[in-house]
């Protein structure tokens, strides 16, 4: 069964709210329920339960058996169940390294925790590897970099995030609070 692609956003990581990226998977019917709840952003333990259905019992490829592991820590990642998200995320990218959102989402998570250098890596390997919307990783790069004190970097990020979806109300809330000076 085709499922069709697509991203979800996530907020209230960071104080000012992060971004992350659902995992299209091509399984069966839980698996595909996995990934529609995490497109929604539920993360109620219904949702929770259809993908672990779907790991249990459903035959699933490698590379839709990580999106769905993905998928899954995005909706722990939402329920603030760091380590679980963690795990998922993680044994999502040793089944499907080249799946950028896999990186994207542990990335954002790390970034929750104020991991910020840890962030920037997973974050900068996701986007290298091409997601299917990288602004994403652009917000949550910016907000590692603040949380790293590099203001600049963290603005051209978020100008980034917005150039990539114009319109989108995250970045342009958080560009607000920049003042630009020429030297």
């Amino acid at each position: 069964m085709n499922i069709p692609l697509g991203v979800a956003t996530v907020l209230a990581l960071a104080a000012a709210g992060s971004a992350n990226a659902v995992v299209t998977v091509f399984g069966g019917g839980q698996a595909q329920a996995c990934y529609q709840a995490a497109l929604a952003g539920k993360s109620d333990t219904d949702s929770i339960a259809s993908c672990n259905v779907a790991l249990d019992s459903e035959v699933l490829d490698p590379r839709d058996r990580a999106g769905t592991l993905v998928n899954r820590g995005v909706m722990k990642l939402r329920r603030g169940e760091y380590e679980a998200a963690h795990a998922d995320f993680d044994a999502g990218i040793a089944l499907a390294p080249k799946v950028g959102e896999g990186w994207i989402n542990r990335g954002a998570m790390f970034v929750g925790e104020k991991r910020y250098k840890e962030g920037l890596a997973d974050l900068d390997i996701g986007l290298a590897l091409g997601p299917r919307e990288p602004e994403k990783a652009y917000y949550n790069r910016a907000l590692a970099y603040e949380g790293l004190d590099d203001e600049k970097a963290a603005y051209l990020d978020y100008r980034q995030a917005l150039a990539l979806k114009p319109g989108w109300d995250l970045p342009q809330r958080e560009l607000l609070r920049f003042t630009v000076t020429t030297r």
